[in-house]
């Protein structure tokens, strides 16, 4: 087994990319199971609905205020989120989330495996109208 040494990071001035749902994204650290990335919609932003194929996430939320919608088969809820909160999103799990507010929506997400590669989004029908890009 490859060894893997230790790394540190400071949150990156300007985004990696931009995430299928249409926030921006900085990725901070991977190990081979797991990463970290720090997710912002801007305010008044409505992100495109999605799930992944092969991840599963915890998001942290760090500043702004806004709603998660969550769907998994049957059940599905919208979620007022705030700093402070935590939430899962359980591989499968259709999701929506929007920034309410006069400041970004942040959150710090963990992400199994690393922040999925290209084409592992995949759109679905959210319950709000996304924001055009």
């Amino acid at each position: 087994m490859a060894i893997v040494y230790p790394e540190t990071r400071q949150l990156p001035d300007k985004p990696d990319a931009k995430a299928p749902d249409g926030s921006d994204v900085r990725v901070l650290l991977n190990l081979p199971r797991g990463g970290m990335a720090h997710f912002e919609l801007a305010a008044g932003r409505t992100s495109a609905a999605v799930t992944h194929k092969t991840v599963e996430e915890i998001w942290y939320f760090l500043g702004g205020r806004g709603q998660m919608w969550r769907k998994q088969g049957d059940q599905e809820s919208v979620t007022d989120v705030l700093p402070g909160l935590c939430l899962t999103i359980p591989l499968g799990t259709h999701f929506q989330f929007r920034s309410l507010g006069d400041e970004p929506l942040a959150a710090l997400g963990v992400t199994m495996p690393p922040w999925p590669p290209e084409g592992d989004a995949i759109p679905v029908t959210g319950i709000w109208e996304p924001s055009a890009e």
